[in-house]
């Protein structure tokens, strides 16, 4: 028998009429800050009743496209979702998804030597020295499983101020979003114990030696570092989580 694609989960009443008010919302160009119509207008708009319209306002309010005012001048307005706020939400839909150092690498090989490559020569002296502030935060090897946890997660937070120097904002939020899942990840499956020296010291030149191509705006050198900075970063990971699982199941 030919296969059957199963239905898609029926949505509530509330739920379609929130995704009538984004539609309307888009198709109005209202932007952060705008006022929404009151709810007896919206009752009107929508055909629907008191109660239909609260829930799906409180559907929006939960995903952060509004934000609800008391007082005078209160009322609903067009809310933003922050950045941070996007990131946890994916996180979280990621969190039961068992992800791998070589999934989350996969899409690190392919866009992170591209987004260094695209900001060589760009970054100002400024951003330049914010990069070098964070790679000054870690100068020596770790000298406990606390110090090399710490040193993990300062080492991410390089590639997470990289990508948002970008002026592609959805390649920027990619690659600090898995910046921050890999950062997650490494702290509740305990990836920084014990310390590995060789990645830190291998990482570290890999970040010293970017920074100089990107300060000497050579497109082709911090591709190349940053393509070598990711196939050995992969390679010393997915040793430590063998690592780690050998001592889990030896336990």
């Amino acid at each position: 028998m030919p296969e059957t694609t199963p239905p898609s989960p029926k949505r509530s009443r509330p739920a379609r009429v929130a995704e009538a008010i984004k539609d309307w919302v888009v198709e109005h160009s209202l932007k952060k800050g705008d006022r929404l119509p009151s709810e007896t207008e919206l009752m009107s708009r929508f055909g629907m009743a008191k109660g239909t319209i609260r829930e799906a306002m409180r559907i929006l309010e939960a995903q952060g496209l509004i934000e609800s005012r008391t007082g005078p001048g209160g009322g609903c307005f067009v809310g933003e979702v922050t950045e941070d706020r996007a990131k946890a939400l994916l996180a979280n839909y990621f969190y039961f998804r068992e992800l791998s150092i070589g999934n989350i690498y996969q899409l690190r090989r392919l866009l992170e030597p591209e987004i260094a490559a695209t900001l060589a020569g760009r970054l100002s002296e400024d951003q330049l020295a914010e990069l070098e502030a964070i790679v000054a935060r870690y100068p020596a090897p770790a000298r406990s499983a606390e110090e090399e946890r710490d040193q993990h997660v300062a080492s991410l937070a390089f590639h997470r101020r990289l990508a948002n120097f970008s002026d592609n904002p959805l390649l920027a939020f990619v690659v600090s979003f898995m910046a921050r899942i890999l950062s997650d990840l490494t702290v509740y499956r305990r990836l920084y114990d014990p310390p590995n020296r060789e990645l830190y010291e291998k990482g570290r030149a890999y970040q010293e030696e970017l920074i100089a191509a990107l300060r000497a705006g050579d497109a082709a050198r911090a591709r190349s570092v940053m393509a070598a900075h990711m196939d050995t970063a992969e390679r010393l990971m997915q040793a430590q989580e063998a690592q780690v699982m050998r001592r889990f199941i030896a336990e």
